[in-house]
């Protein structure tokens, strides 16, 4: 236990400057775009100079740049988002409000796809070469080079237009009044084809991966022992070739966390899902500067945390691992 917090007690140290050059490096970032939410804004009624002059001083946006960046600086210290223009809400409100949707879709996406993506490789890597690996190997390879969006409108044209089997869009059936058991099961009716769109790319990835690492396993000197005293070949592939494998797997767990949720993004527009994604685009339509910094800060935690709880994890698989993160 104490090795653990020494662990997380690093981690969460490590991540400070990193969320310091998130900020720093996104508020100039979108500083460099042309136009702000005044323009935005003023365009939609017909452009009136007075006002937009009117609201840049109501908003802050007739400050420099520095000024600008020492009040947002300021604010953030005090655990102030800042309101959203597009919204008239605090951004923190706007965040929450939408997290749990993305959270709930990239959590189904990851089980869906490092579950059975590891299962899938456990089976293809049990007999490298064999026909069952041949197959699982092209067909992994062609599901990734598969785009998402792409992938996603073929999902909802086959089982939700011609079949009608599931939900067209969104998370759960508007103005229903489902409560308790129906409701979940009302939202994972809705979350199907996403998870699906979302997490066979992952998938095939995750299992590439595995098949990959029980390859080089099975030339290892432990196993060739293994199999030299004779133990049976279901007890081989559990203890030691895939165990093995597993770790470098749960370390991409942590990589493409980022890249699964840059991916909802994508997968939220097409499916009109209200979450994080969806929240991102909409602000960049309306040029919301400040609600657009605290989606993507607001990433940046939740990543670092999935990143922190797999480091966890991968002490746990290698006690060497964590014993050597901690002493160093």
């Amino acid at each position: 236990m104490n090795r653990a917090l020494r662990l997380i007690r690093r981690r969460l140290i490590a991540s400070i400057p990193v969320l310091a050059i998130v900020v720093l490096g996104t508020f100039f970032l979108l500083e460099a775009a042309p136009g702000d939410a005044v323009d935005a804004y003023a365009a939609s009624l017909g452009g009136d100079a007075g006002l937009s002059a009117d609201l840049r001083a109501q908003w802050g946006l007739d400050q420099s740049v520095w000024g600008r960046l020492a009040a947002y600086l300021y604010a953030l210290a005090h655990l102030d988002f800042g309101r959203s223009v597009i919204f008239s809400r605090p951004n923190l409100d706007v965040i929450l409000e939408r997290l749990p949707n993305t959270l709930l879709l990239m959590g189904s996406a990851t089980a869906l796809s490092f579950g059975l993506g590891s299962l899938l490789g456990i089976w293809a890597g049990a007999k490298p070469g064999s026909l069952r690996d041949r197959l699982l190997s092209v067909g992994s390879l062609a599901i990734y080079a598969v785009p998402g969006f792409w992938l996603g409108l073929v999902l909802i044209v086959i089982f939700a237009v011609q079949l009608r089997w599931l939900p067209l869009s969104g998370i759960e059936t508007i103005a229903s009044s489902k409560e308790g058991f129906a409701r979940a099961g009302d939202i994972a009716l809705h979350l199907i084809l996403p998870v699906g769109a979302l997490g066979l790319i992952y998938l095939a990835l995750y299992l590439r991966m595995m098949r990959a690492g029980m390859t080089e396993v099975w030339r290892t000197d432990y196993v060739l022992a293994a199999r030299a005293r004779g133990l049976p070949r279901r007890r081989i592939v559990l203890r030691h070739v895939a165990r093995n494998a597993l770790t470098p797997l749960v370390t991409m767990l942590g990589v493409q966390s980022a890249a699964m949720l840059g991916g909802s993004v994508v997968i939220e527009s097409v499916f009109s899902i209200p979450g994080l994604g969806r929240l991102a685009q909409e602000s960049v339509a309306g040029r919301d500067t400040s609600l657009l910094l605290g989606i993507i800060l607001i990433s940046a935690v939740v990543v670092i945390l999935i990143n922190l709880i797999v480091d966890l994890a991968y002490a746990l698989l290698d006690p060497r691992v964590g014993a050597s993160e901690v002493q160093s």
